[in-house]
């Protein structure tokens, strides 16, 4: 007949009973895993704010740009639309274009008198304003990814700290079952269950981190996909508007 479980042990539950079992070494790993938590969903937070209000932003300056024929107005209206990585790429070639152009990226009130009795730009100084937005388009894909190392590290990480836990804390159970001469289960259940809980805990930390990770990773190339496509389509328009082929140099 199978003995019927102590009733502390009812009271105490699973998790919980556990947890009382579980070593000084899995404990350590659990206080770690709890930080890595924490660490992680601080960053799944902060992004999902940031790409929210980047898309608000975005669509802002989209509305605007796309209203007017001048792909310089939004530049010349001094308007600002912070978080926007295209805004970003657009704000960095229009003041290579101004330079190239004027001589200096400065806006005052005579910016749009100057920009259209102003001669137009050569192939070589276009190459300039394109460089300078594909340099405005890797920073922002740098700013936009920065911190994701750490849900990378919660996601492939934490699981193989789980796995040490238990991994050590079986190891402590059969050594103490073989010092004290008890090996039967009852002896051993108490010290398995205290090493499982690493695991337990680990794959509470990892599994959020996992679909945190893999909707940012697509959110964010996405931004960067349609960043990318606007710096194309702005240095088009530069180009047919600003640059004059027939000059060298």
């Amino acid at each position: 007949m199978v003995p019927l479980p102590a009733p502390e042990f009812l009271a105490a539950g699973g998790l919980l009973f556990a947890f009382q079992e579980t070593s000084i070494s899995g404990l350590v790993i659990i206080a770690a895993l709890f930080i890595v938590s924490i660490f992680s969903w601080s960053v799944m937070i902060t992004k999902f704010r940031m790409i929210r209000f980047a898309r608000k932003q975005t669509e802002r300056f989209f509305a605007i740009f796309k209203k007017y024929r001048q792909p310089l107005h939004v530049y010349e209206t001094g308007l600002f639309f912070e978080g926007s990585a295209a805004y970003a790429v657009y704000r960095a070639g229009c003041e290579e274009l101004a330079y190239q152009m004027l001589g200096s990226g400065e806006v005052d009130d005579t910016f749009s008198a100057r920009v259209e009795v102003a001669d137009r730009i050569s192939p070589a100084q276009m190459r300039s304003v394109t460089a300078a937005m594909e340099r405005a388009v890797g920073e922002a894909g740098l700013r936009m990814e920065s911190q994701m190392i750490i849900l990378a590290t919660a996601v492939s990480g934490s699981p193989f700290l789980g796995l040490l836990g238990t991994v050590w804390g079986v190891m402590d159970t059969f050594s103490g079952v073989a010092m004290a001469g008890t090996p039967n289960l009852a002896a051993m259940a108490p010290g398995v269950s205290g090493a499982l809980l690493t695991t337990v805990v680990a794959l509470l930390v990892a599994i959020p981190a996992m679909f945190g990770y893999n909707f940012l990773v697509t959110s964010l190339r996405a931004t960067i996909v349609q960043t990318d496509n606007f710096a194309a389509q702005l240095s088009s328009d530069f180009e047919h508007r600003f640059v004059d082929y027939e000059r060298k140099g």
